[in-house]
């Protein structure tokens, strides 16, 4: 799926109050029309001792800090705030809270949808759909990868996303409820309500109807989003930080999208979002979790700064000069996947990004070769009754919520994106973690790429980076 424009945005909902151990109370309407979050990060990484004072000095008050990187975030109705605490020697960067969400379907069906697969029927363990999982099929030599390690219960992804349907009968096994976690300010659990991260930890770790790279993998969610999306740079942060301290594995940010300038946005010529970034991705891989993240779903070639900047303007009308970055997929030291589809072994998905941050590809489906031949002939054109949503990536949903636009099946779905792609990576170094515990994230990052299937131009490319990973390989190789 694809993630809309972060914006610069006033933030309606307060966020947790990391000081006082508790959830904020609802602003008054009022108090929310007039506060501007704010992202800060401090030098050094250290939080000063006199925080609470010196914001309440510039104007403002605390909400968030994840202390082990040095970031803050706080609101403030003043106009003022941001030249004050910017005039902070000790802070490195500040600047108005970004906010992304998650982007419907960029073609959802528009006409009656799929009624060919039949409605699951939980009693009937016989029952499945292995035969429409084209995308697991392909990377584990068509299950073959499972008769030597299918991952194990110790060995834990956690995804950073909408939550998860921690009921579904895939996943119950593998789902660990306890260990979950929510940032979104006036939510109490990570329960999905959006069906993205369901979706996401079927590729996963489903063990049932469905199958992921890892059957027996555990899958722990870390909510960032709400029913609607919307999530603040600090919440993705904080959650990031979290998952390496409870000692996760992996990590899968299927967030491919999240746009700003990585440079001279800020006073102090710092992005405060990126320097988060920056900061926990580094945090995690010190504390030897592999990061996996899609590449966004814009078309885009990442290298070409001036192809970018045309993009933004036309699609979001915003004047981007200077240098920029896609983010998490331009941060350094993460594994950065474009998706692959089930007919070529020469194109990747018509949506996926591209460029030299390519690690490795993965299913991540599309419509079809037909929709794919007139949507490279032009872009804008309405092809929509020209897909074959079979080619897209089939994985659960939330059973308690409504069937997704392209099926009438309760608990279950049919999506694209390269948010459907990074997950399949994430699973597969999960379970190189688990047959070789002892490897680091850049161990794992180098099994990945030496052990992918080479597709495109020979050797690593644009397009695919080292090629499709693939775990069977990966397993015997």
């Amino acid at each position: 799926m694809k993630k809309k424009l972060a914006v610069l945005s006033m933030c309606s909902a307060l966020s947790f109050s990391l000081f006082s151990g508790l959830v904020s109370q609802p602003a008054s309407a009022e108090e929310s029309a007039s506060q501007v979050h704010y992202l800060l990060t401090f030098k050094g990484n250290n939080v000063p001792s006199n925080l609470s004072a010196k914001i309440e000095q510039a104007g403002g008050s605390v909400e968030r800090v994840v202390e082990e990187i040095g970031v803050v975030e706080a609101k403030s109705s003043s106009p003022d705030f941001l030249a004050k605490v910017n005039a902070d020697s000790n802070v490195q960067a500040a600047d108005k809270e970004l906010e992304v969400y998650l982007e419907d379907d960029p073609n959802p069906a528009d006409g009656q949808p799929i009624t060919s697969i039949p409605q699951p029927d939980w009693n009937d363990p016989n029952q499945n759909y292995h035969e429409l999982q084209w995308d697991i099929k392909k990377i584990t030599n068509d299950f073959k990868s499972y008769d030597i390690n299918k991952g194990n219960h110790n060995t834990v992804v956690g995804i950073i996303d909408t939550g998860m349907d921690f009921n579904h009968p895939d996943l119950k096994a593998n789902a660990d409820l306890a260990g979950s976690k929510t940032f979104v300010p006036g939510t109490k659990d990570a329960r999905d309500e959006n069906g993205h991260g369901t979706h996401v930890a079927g590729s996963i770790a489903g063990n049932g109807k469905v199958y992921g790279v890892g059957p027996n993998l555990t899958v722990r969610s870390y909510r960032v989003f709400g029913a609607t999306g919307g999530a603040q740079q600090s919440w993705i942060t904080d959650a990031i930080v979290s998952a390496a301290n409870d000692g996760v594995e992996v990590i899968n940010m299927s967030l491919g999208g999240w746009r700003w300038m990585a440079n001279n946005l800020g006073d102090k010529g710092d992005s405060a979002s990126m320097v988060a970034y920056h900061r926990a991705m580094q945090y995690a891989t010190q504390k030897g979790v592999t990061v996996v993240v899609s590449a966004g779903n814009d078309s885009r070639n990442l290298n070409d700064i001036h192809d970018m900047q045309a993009y933004w303007k036309e699609t979001y009308g915003l004047d981007i000069k200077g240098p920029s970055r896609v983010a998490p997929a331009q941060v350094p030291g993460v594994v950065t996947v474009s998706s692959s589809n089930e007919w070529s072994k020469d194109k990747i998905a018509f949506y996926s990004n591209y460029g030299s941050v390519i690690d490795v590809a993965a299913p991540g489906g599309d419509n079809g070769p037909t929709y794919d031949a007139l949507y490279r002939q032009d872009p804008k054109g309405n092809y929509l009754d020209k897909r074959d949503f079979m080619y897209r990536a089939f994985s659960t949903w939330p059973t308690y919520l409504a069937p997704y636009v392209t099926g009438n099946l309760k608990g279950y779905a049919l999506l694209h994106g390269t948010s459907m792609a990074a997950p399949k990576v994430a699973g597969i170094a999960a379970v190189i973690k688990s047959q070789h515990p002892e490897y680091s994230p850049a161990q794992v990052q180098a099994k990945l790429r030496q052990t992918a299937v080479d597709l495109g131009k020979v050797g690593q490319d644009p397009l695919f980076g080292s090629g499709e990973a693939n775990i069977y390989n990966a397993l015997t190789k």
